[in-house]
């Protein structure tokens, strides 16, 4: 706040705040007058002061933005005496959300009642390009990404969310949690400014409100399909009932539960089957039979032989 008498003063019959007030203006000059319409009265509104505030503009920026909206009957600037004995002289600047021509000033400032009537927009005169001095100016401190975005919010979004220096510090943490999640200034813009209410009375409370809430989800990757198992290599498979197994698990082609007792192997303590021998015996026998019924001089061997045991 100002020293009592210096700060904001507020002009009477004022239509009701409306969000587009200001729209007629250029964008940065909408912004200014949108933050001076909520400040309270008392307020200072000296060009320090609102540089300070208005983190987006320096102060030719903000002085050059005053004077058109001097122009443009929004603001009235009157040079006064101190007063109480003192001869220093002062500036008064008065406020009106409803711009004004000359006439209703000068009335104003008589003490005549103004109409109820809200007088016509009176038509700006074409803002002056400023001259640039021959001394550079000091270079304003570097930002983040995070900090220019809601430094600019009042142009790029809705011009009564123009946010003071403080503000944007304020609420820069959570613009960048934003950015760390993949969202982008317009995503940031379009979070805030989108589905505003008639009114905001505070656009610091609400841009936090509204960053909270709406704050994408944390990314997160999904997990790579893992490789399934290895095609299991051909293995022979027993012949009677189908099971694969190593090589060295079959005979004759047969498994072990599926091979007959005399293919069975000799058991563990040196034992051998009983029914695996008489089948080696049988087989044994068949053969030599067949050998001697292919010799036909083993019979007649076989049958003198046989004589000479009877004698």
């Amino acid at each position: 706040m100002a020293r009592p008498g210096f700060g904001k003063r507020s002009a009477p019959g004022q239509a009701p705040r409306r969000a587009d007030d200001f729209a007629h203006l250029p964008a940065r000059e909408a912004s200014i007058a949108s933050y001076l319409d909520r400040l309270p009265e008392g307020a200072a509104m000296d060009v320090k002061t609102l540089a300070k505030e208005l983190a987006a503009y320096g102060q030719q920026a903000i002085r050059t933005a005053l004077n058109y909206l001097v122009r443009a009957g929004y603001l009235f600037r009157r040079r006064e005496p101190v007063g109480e004995g003192r001869t220093q002289w002062v500036f008064r600047t008065y406020f009106s959300r409803t711009p004004r021509n000359d006439a209703w000033w000068k009335r104003f400032l008589k003490g005549d009642a103004p109409p109820e009537r809200v007088d016509a927009t009176p038509e700006p005169e074409p803002v002056p390009v400023p001259v640039h001095n021959s001394v550079p100016a000091a270079q304003p401190p570097t930002r983040s990404r995070a900090y220019k975005a809601l430094a600019t919010l009042g142009r790029t979004g809705d011009r009564r969310l123009t946010l003071s220096a403080s503000e944007c510090a304020q609420l820069e943490p959570l613009v960048a949690e934003w950015f760390a999640r993949g969202a982008g200034e317009a995503d940031v813009v379009r979070a805030v400014s989108s589905g505003l209410p008639p009114e905001v009375h505070c656009a610091g409370a609400f841009a936090r409100r509204r960053l909270i809430d709406k704050i994408p989800p944390e990314p997160f990757h999904e997990p790579a399909d893992l490789p399934g198992p290895a095609p299991a290599a051909d293995k022979p498979e027993c012949e009677s009932c189908g099971v694969p197994g190593p090589p060295e698990a079959f005979s004759e082609g047969l498994c072990r539960p599926c091979r007959p007792p005399f293919l069975q192997p000799d058991a563990g303590d040196g034992d051998v089957d009983p029914a695996y021998a008489e089948e080696i015996h049988r087989r044994a026998a068949g053969i030599r039979e067949s050998l001697y019924r292919r010799r036909p001089g083993d019979a007649l061997n076989r049958k003198s032989t046989r004589k000479r045991s009877k004698n």
